[in-house]
């Protein structure tokens, strides 16, 4: 007894034995007892869990089952909560390696299987037995810039090779290295036998939510309803039941990719006097805590409410912007400041666009995450139509809000270059517009026109027909009112010096 154990003690040190496969079984850890889900608007997320593990004194390995496929093992903390300085994780593996059809065969390449005809005549099954020699493939494969033909399996079968035997294949066992669900595998050292309270968290990719809004117009334009829905997606590989649940909002500095939705369960608790989202502060960034714990199932996407304003002010607004944004790609450059020909074009759409304010006056008031917002009017029998979305970015409160929904059918816009000077060699440049806006509506309307001194950003307006707005550097603003039936009119002429 005594050599043996000196033996065992010798070959531990020279790295010949590992007493830990001396062990025929590896403990599971139990099921979920609480799981915490903090998800950011960035295809990520941080899952938080409790689980109650039975682990030996000393060394042993513990397998954590229903992982998510899409883990960060890199990230991963564990503690045990029951004594925090009995266990220590020694090493980690995550294990992938799923079951299906290309891999069982794959492992069976050189073994005996079996393979279950049918007998015509005495309309019976029997087997065969034969070596598997190649799985087969369905699609063509490249190694290397070879491109291999796709083929089907070959096996020996009483001494004779067939190609795509016929009966239906049988195994005898699943393979050992393969899984039913992705797991983590420690090697841990502990103190303490027994049950251990443990805290495990780690991030994830394909959890992840966005934000999306729908709005409801009045007849007049000047009020609209807005609920604003939080919609979960979770493609992680696993389900997490009865999770509490954290949203981040903010342009968080990690890698983005995009999702895909599957299945749709839509959670609606109308209680708009009782959100169901708590919004409080974390770092730079918005948090939006569920006052109530939920369900996320795997290749689900969910929906929850998370703001809802009822008579919130509103105002419809037409723009003309007569270059729209192809004063961009000569803003500022020598080649075409002093060229007459460009900046001759003109966009003849006259651009809706419905402005609100995020306010609590209003009924919202909260930071709005980023999202697509949809908007919806009743008709003259009542029933609701879509006119048009758009996107906003993360608005803070008190902040105005404007969707562009279309162009408007009954009002026309027309820009031209009239004139066009060069003076001082070429440094100094003159150029009249003129816009035309015509109203074909039955009612009056106020267009603000929309122009971008491009040429150089030392300018200055010399003459124009009507009032205007320095916007910014590169805009000015000209609001004019038509009535039904009537054009108006715009001239201005503008100096531009280097």
């Amino acid at each position: 007894m005594k050599h043996a154990l000196i033996f065992a003690v010798v070959m531990v040190l020279l790295g010949f034995y590992d007493p830990l496969y001396s062990q025929s079984k590896k403990p599971r850890s139990g099921e979920r007892t609480s799981v915490d889900l903090t998800i950011y608007n960035q295809n990520l997320s941080l899952i938080r869990e409790e689980r109650t593990i039975n682990i030996a004194k000393g060394f042993s390995r513990v397998i954590i089952p229903d992982i998510p496929s899409t883990i960060d093992g890199t990230s991963l903390h564990f503690s045990s909560l029951t004594d925090p300085f009995a266990v220590r994780v020694l090493e980690q593996n995550y294990q992938y390696d799923l079951v299906n059809q290309a891999k069982l065969l794959e492992k069976y390449i050189g073994k005996e299987v079996e393979f279950v005809r049918f007998n015509e005549e005495t309309k019976k099954e029997y087997s065969v037995f034969g070596k598997l020699l190649a799985a087969g493939w369905s699609a063509p494969q490249s190694y290397f810039g070879a491109v291999s033909t796709a083929g089907g399996m070959v096996a020996e079968i009483g001494g004779k090779i067939e190609i795509n035997p016929v009966g239906r294949l049988i195994l005898p066992s699943l393979p050992e290295g393969l899984i039913l669900k992705p797991q983590l595998e420690w090697l841990v050292e502990n103190t303490k036998p027994g049950e251990h309270k443990t805290e495990i968290s780690y991030l994830a990719g394909q959890l992840s939510w966005n934000a999306n809004y729908v709005a409801l117009l009045n007849k007049d334009d000047s009020k609209l309803d807005m609920t604003g829905w939080v919609t979960l997606t979770n493609n992680s590989g696993t389900s997490f039941k009865d999770a509490g649940l954290k949203l981040v909002a903010g342009d968080v500095n990690i890698v983005q990719e995009e999702f895909r939705g599957r299945r749709i369960a839509t959670d609606m608790i109308m209680k708009a006097a009782e959100p169901q989202f708590k919004q409080t502060e974390l770092f730079e960034y918005k948090l939006y805590t569920l006052q109530r714990r939920t369900d996320i199932n795997n290749n689900e996407t969910k929906q929850v409410e998370l703001v809802s304003g009822k008579n919130v002010s509103s105002k419809k607004v037409f723009i003309y912007d007569g270059l729209a944004d192809q004063w961009r790609w000569w803003s500022n450059n020598y080649s075409y400041r002093s060229q007459g020909s460009f900046g001759q074009q003109s966009n003849t759409k006259v651009g809706v666009f419905v402005t609100f304010k995020n306010d609590a006056k209003s009924g919202l008031g909260i930071p709005l995450p980023k999202g697509k917002v949809r908007v919806y009017k009743r008709d003259d029998d009542g029933k609701e139509q879509f006119i048009g979305e758009d996107k906003i970015d993360h608005t803070p409160k008190d902040e105005e809000i404007r969707l562009y929904l279309g162009n408007a059918f009954d009002i026309v816009g027309e820009r031209a270059q009239t004139d066009f000077k060069s003076f001082a060699s070429g440094r100094v440049v003159e150029e009249t517009i003129q816009i035309k806006v015509r109203n074909h509506k039955s009612e009056s309307v106020e267009v603000l026109i929309y122009e971008h001194p491009w040429r150089w950003n030392q300018w200055e307006i010399t003459k124009s027909s009507t009032e205007w707005v320095k916007v910014d550097q590169s805009t000015i603003k000209l609001p004019v009112k038509i009535a039904k039936d009537e054009e108006k009119v715009v001239t201005y002429t503008i100096r531009y010096s280097w």
